[in-house]
C-alpha cells in the first residue's frame, strides 16, 4: 500500500521545510510513503528547499496557474506514480502532520474513498470573528449543496482512495476544495470527516485578499457546481420566480378586467406576459443544460475508465520495476555468497 503526501507550492521556500518535517516517516497499514510538491510557478528557492530535503517527486509549472491546478496536477502525478492513498496538505504547516494517520485509516479501513481534515474553527487563534462565522456558514452552503455532512468544506487538508482520485475532476480555477465535495456527494461517493489539529499560523493567506472576494468567489465556485450537477433543479427555482411575479400580476390583470376596470392597465399585461415568459424561457435552458448535464457524466465516466487504463498500466510497471530490483538485489546477493565461498 503506497502513500504520497502531495503538497501545492508557490514561493514556499520560507515555509517549506518546516511543513516537511512535521510529515510522518511512516503511517500504520501503509508499506510506503513518498513526498511530492507541486511547483506553481515558484519565483523562489522552493523546489531548491525541495529536492535539498529530499521529497521524491517534484511537478513543475513554468507560470503561476493557482491552486485548483495545482491540486489536479499533484492528482494526476500521484496517480501515474502508483498511489493508492493521495493526501494533500498545505506548505504552509497550518496541517499537523500526525494527523495524516487519522486521514487515511477510513479509506485503509473500507469506510470511506475521501476523508477531509476537520478543523477546531473556533479555537484557531488567527481566525478573525467574521472569518469563522463565514467558514461555518460557508461550510452550511456545501452541506447543503452536496448532500453530505461534511462540517469544514474548506479545509486543504484531505485524503483519497486511488479509485475516488479517478473520478476527480475540478474545472474551477480558484479552489479545489468546495466542488470536489459538492462533486462527491453529488455523484454518491463515500466521503467523511475526522477532527484535525492546526498549527500555528507561518504567513497570512494567499488564497484570498479580502473576505468579500472570498465569499464572492465562493459562491460562485458553489453556484457553478450545482449548475453542472443539478442544472434542471436550479434554473427551475431561478426561473420560478419571473414566473410566478407574471402570474400574479396577470391574475390581479384578469380580476380587474372582469370588474370593468381593465382600463389603463395594460402595462401590467405586458409585464405579466414578459415575466412568465423570461421564467418560462429559463426553465427551458435548465431542460436543455439537464441534457448536456447527462453528457457531462457520461465523459466523466469515459476520463475515469481512460484513468483507470492508463494509471493501472503505471502501477504495474512500478511493480515490474519493484519486483526487478528485488530479484537484481536477490541475485547480486547469491553472487556475493559463492563468491566468499570460493
Amino acid at each position: 500500500m503506497k502513500l504520497i503526501i502531495q503538497i501545492p507550492c508557490y514561493n514556499e521556500a520560507e515555509t517549506l521545510e518546516i511543513a516537511l518535517n512535521d510529515l510522518p516517516k511512516s503511517v500504520e497499514g501503509i508499506d510506503e510513503i513518498e513526498y511530492m510538491i507541486i511547483d506553481d510557478g515558484s519565483t523562489d528557492k522552493t523546489v531548491e528547499v525541495a529536492l535539498k530535503w529530499g521529497v521524491h517527486h517534484v511537478v513543475s509549472f513554468t507560470r503561476n496557474k493557482g491552486l485548483a491546478k495545482g491540486f489536479m496536477a499533484g492528482i494526476e502525478a500521484a496517480l501515474s506514480y502508483g498511489a493508492d492513498i493521495i493526501v494533500n496538505t498545505d506548505a504552509d504547516n497550518q496541517y499537523a502532520g500526525a494527523d495524516i494517520e487519522k486521514l487515511v485509516k477510513p479509506i485503509l479501513d473500507g469506510e470511506a474513498d475521501i476523508v477531509i481534515g476537520e478543523r477546531p474553527i473556533d479555537e484557531i487563534k488567527h481566525f478573525s470573528w467574521l472569518k469563522k462565522k463565514l467558514q461555518h456558514f460557508g461550510s452550511w452552503v456545501v452541506r447543503k449543496a452536496s448532500k453530505t455532512d461534511i462540517p469544514d468544506a474548506p479545509s486543504g487538508f484531505r485524503a483519497f482512495s486511488r479509485e475516488a482520485a479517478m473520478h476527480i475532476n475540478v474545472v474551477n480555477e480558484y479552489t479545489y476544495t468546495l466542488e470536489t465535495i459538492v462533486q462527491a456527494g453529488r455523484n454518491k461517493m463515500a466521503i467523511t470527516s475526522v477532527p484535525v489539529h492546526t498549527n500555528p499560523e507561518l504567513r497570512k493567506s494567499r488564497l484570498f485578499h479580502s473576505m468579500g472576494s472570498y465569499v464572492k468567489k465562493s459562491m460562485l465556485t458553489i453556484l457553478r457546481a450545482l449548475l453542472m450537477y443539478r442544472p434542471l433543479i436550479v434554473l427551475t427555482i431561478i426561473g420560478a420566480v419571473p414566473f410566478t411575479m407574471g402570474f400574479a400580476i396577470g391574475f390581479r390583470f384578469l380580476i380587474l378586467y372582469f370588474n370593468g376596470r381593465n382600463a389603463g392597465h395594460i402595462q401590467s399585461l405586458i409585464l405579466a406576459c414578459t415575466l412568465m415568459i423570461m421564467g418560462f424561457m429559463t426553465f427551458v435552458i435548465g431542460m436543455l443544460a439537464d441534457v448536456i448535464s447527462a453528457n457531462r457524466k457520461i465523459l466523466e465516466d469515459v476520463q475515469y475508465h481512460v484513468r483507470k487504463l492508463t494509471y493501472d498500466e503505471s502501477k504495474a510497471k512500478v511493480w515490474q520495476e519493484a519486483a526487478s530490483n528485488k530479484v537484481e538485489k536477490e541475485v547480486a546477493a547469491e553472487n556475493a555468497d559463492y563468491s566468499s565461498d570460493d
